[in-house]
């Protein structure tokens, strides 16, 4: 479970209940949310993580279930960066439009296309409708990337996308488009017209994300400008208003209406939903600003929308992103991410669980032997000495304890297990154990370096250990009986490690795991 899904034990009767940001701990980047019936449904971007757009299920917008994902392989037509998604109920069905990149050959980076999938309910299964709007031609064919869908004044259906013209060299202006969709919405119909480009300061290079709610008779366009991620980042959250889909828009003089402040920096990107009492709330990114903030990734935070007088809304009283506030449905969360363990006990992987989107592993769950999971690099990756094959689950804080048990009875020769904090095949470190040997290992970037190795007396079985501090400094350390530890390596620099998961790791055959849990411990932000 991402968070306790059912938070009653927190609601003290006679007290107001809270609840805490993040909603949504780990790497959740831009979330879109839709109320379907009694409950809450969220989608994010999984960029290059496998499966697809992670499902999250809520009742009270506060506690999290991951659920599943929209496509559990990519589409025949797309290649890589599926990138915000958007959930909502249209056509009798539950779609999800969302970016990523066509197939156009393996010398080629491939376009940015917005494509839409749909179901019969928001748990799936999708079926994949393809490519909906991929070049946009006056604009020196940049791709399309950040769709939105919504009814205009007519009651017309309208796909609302932007362009990527800052990925343009020299870069171009990002427009926002608006175009008819078919009645089923499956392909686009008539003329697309702009609606917005990026021509405030403060938005920079680039304005994205768009949400538009209709109320008392206007559009309310939600958006993002400047830069959205990494160490660099200035993103921030304006909106503009119209009386009619296609405008005049008008930006808000006040813009934007939510940016950094003291606990939070480079909010944006979300999407708003409806409490059964007719509030609004905003389900948006940020990172925390700590020193684990670019080790963890961007969160998934939640705040209301009001509205003053002047008739333009506010997102937590313009107070920036909110660390604790009341919560919308009268269930609080906890203030800090729980453990995560997982036996291997069920027939089904857990949904939590991510791999490299072109590098699947083999998996096999043995549920009724008392709970394993064997890992075995694909052919493509034997090569790798560490971390041929990845399983890996969003860390959820820079600071925590990640332990597994590894079944080392009939383990080829050459065969290595491991633990790691893993970002990508290039940004990793881990600790491995093989042949009588526990290694620690370091990549980044091309360099791949073993720190350490000692002697390993197990026969049967050895426990693996991670600690992670500030989500910069790493320990790693071995043991045969779960009690006596031996350190390997020393303190290990893993701060260029970003967006990071904790990976169970297979290299030179298959890997065998008993279990693995993981342990958030106590914060400590020395900046």
């Amino acid at each position: 479970m991402v968070n306790l899904f059912f938070a009653l034990c927190l609601t003290v009767p006679g007290q107001t209940a809270e609840y805490h940001n993040p909603v949504i701990a780990g790497d959740y980047p831009d979330p879109s949310v839709a109320r379907v019936g009694g409950e809450f449904w969220a989608v994010t971007t999984t960029g290059g993580w496998a499966p697809h757009f992670s499902l999250l299920r809520s009742r009270d917008l506060v506690n999290w279930e991951s659920v599943g994902f929209v496509f559990a392989s990519k589409p025949a037509w797309a290649k890589g960066d599926f990138w915000a998604p958007e959930i909502v109920s249209a056509f009798g069905r539950t779609f999800v439009f969302y970016t990523a990149r066509r197939d156009e050959g393996p010398k080629r980076r491939g376009t940015l296309c917005v494509a839409a999938a749909s179901a019969k309910q928001p748990q799936g299964p999708y079926t994949d409708h393809g490519p909906l709007v991929c070049e946009i031609k006056e604009l020196k064919n940049v791709g399309s990337i950040d769709p939105f869908f919504l009814y205009d004044e007519r009651d017309l259906p309208y796909l609302v996308w932007k362009a990527d013209g800052n990925d343009a060299r020299p870069e171009l202006p990002t427009s926002i488009f608006a175009q008819q969709l078919s009645t089923d919405g499956t392909r686009l119909v008539g003329r697309r017209r702009e609606i917005l480009r990026n021509n405030a300061p403060w938005e920079g290079h680039v304005v994205e994300g768009a949400y538009i709610l209709r109320r008392g008779g206007w559009f309310y366009h939600f958006y993002s400008g400047n830069a959205c991620c990494g160490r660099a980042c200035d993103y921030a959250l304006g909106v503009a208003r119209a009386k009619s889909l296609l405008g005049p828009w008008e930006k808000y003089s006040k813009n934007p209406i939510i940016a950094a402040n003291r606990d939070w920096q480079c909010p944006g990107h979300g999407s708003i939903t409806e409490t059964p009492d007719g509030r609004t709330f905003l389900l948006y990114h940020s990172y925390r600003k700590r020193r684990d903030t670019f080790s963890v990734g961007r969160e998934a935070v939640l705040d209301e929308v009001t509205w003053g007088e002047d008739g333009w809304p506010r997102v937590n009283r313009g107070q920036g992103p909110s660390s604790v506030a009341p919560a919308p449905l009268g269930r609080g969360n906890p203030p800090a991410p729980a453990e995560f363990f997982d036996g291997f006990n069920t027939s089904t992987l857990n949904p939590e669980w991510q791999w490299p989107m072109n590098n699947a592993p083999t998996l096999r769950i043995e549920a009724g032997l008392g709970g394993y999971l064997t890992l075995t690099p694909s052919s493509a990756s034997l090569a790798e000495e560490y971390a041929g094959a990845v399983l890996a689950r969003r860390a959820t804080s820079g600071d925590y304890t990640a332990t597994a048990l590894v079944d080392l009875k009939g383990a080829a020769a050459g065969a290595r297990a491991g633990l790691a904090a893993y970002g990508w095949r290039e940004s990793a470190l881990g600790v491995s154990a093989g042949a009588g040997k526990v290694y620690v290992w370091r990549r980044e970037g091309k360099e791949l370096r073993r720190v350490a190795e000692a002697d390993a007396s197990a026969k049967d079985s050895v426990y693996l250990r991670m600690k992670a501090e500030g989500g910069e400094r790493y320990r790693f350390s071995f043991s045969a009986n779960g009690r006596e530890w031996t350190d390997v390596g020393g303190e290990v620099d893993g701060a260029y490690v970003e967006g990071v998961r904790v990976a169970l790791t297979a290299a030179g055959g298959p890997a065998r795991f008993d279990w693995v849990r993981v342990t958030p411990t106590a914060f400590k932000d020395v900046r």
